[in-house]
């Protein structure tokens, strides 16, 4: 079952914590009835600074990832918000934005104000951390045993690529919704650059 992403979130920016609060529609009312807030969970201190964004994990239920102000970029389980299951430290300055890819969440988007983007490869706690899924029906025996040798161990959390085409703060990135290898960036002074994921990556992860 997929975790769909809430409807309604509060998280501001003058603070280092976030909440989700769940409310009916644009009314403003309170889903309990009772006239109170319905907090459902609450990450204190999530940041060293301000928080900049957040996005959950479309295929992997409790999970997601967090940036900000102290150039690092969190991923949470809510069922323990004690501390992140993982840290990224790659930026140098504010992370403005980040981003999972809707069909392939390995695959995890960020921007920053050190005018760069970055493609991680966050296998480790995806919704396949052994890789892809393939039925054993379509493989021979020679590609089973290599296939059972494979998923042995999980795959290595990396860091795909770095691009470097904006000359400013690249403030979103965002996946396609029509083509899960496109993405696309947009930065302070208007620019907007479309990339691909690498091709020798997408080739891993589909075979």
């Amino acid at each position: 079952m997929l975790f769909r992403r809430p409807p309604w979130f509060l998280f501001s920016h003058h603070s280092r914590r976030w909440r989700k609060d769940e409310r009916r529609n644009g009314g403003g009312e309170e889903r309990n009835g009772g006239g109170e807030e319905s907090q459902i969970y609450c990450i204190e201190n999530a940041h060293g600074q301000l928080v900049r964004d957040l996005d959950f994990n479309p295929n992997k239920q409790y999970y997601l990832a967090s940036c900000g102000d102290d150039c690092k970029v969190k991923f949470w389980d809510v069922r323990n918000i004690n501390e992140p299951v993982k840290n990224l430290e790659e930026h140098s300055h504010w992370v403005w934005s980040v981003r999972y890819n809707h069909s392939h969440d390995q695959l995890v988007l960020t921007g920053s104000s050190d005018s760069r983007v970055i493609l991680s490869n966050m296998v480790s706690i995806s919704s396949e951390p052994f890789g892809h899924l393939v039925d054993d029906d379509d493989l021979s025996d020679g590609e089973d045993n290599h296939q059972d040798e494979k998923s042995k161990e999980p795959l290595q959390d990396s860091i795909i690529s770095t691009y470097e085409e904006h000359e400013d703060s690249v403030y979103a990135v965002e996946w396609s919704s029509a083509d899960p290898w496109l993405f696309a960036s947009l930065s302070y002074d208007g620019r907007l650059v479309i990339n691909r994921v690498p091709r020798a990556l997408k080739y891993h992860i589909l075979l």
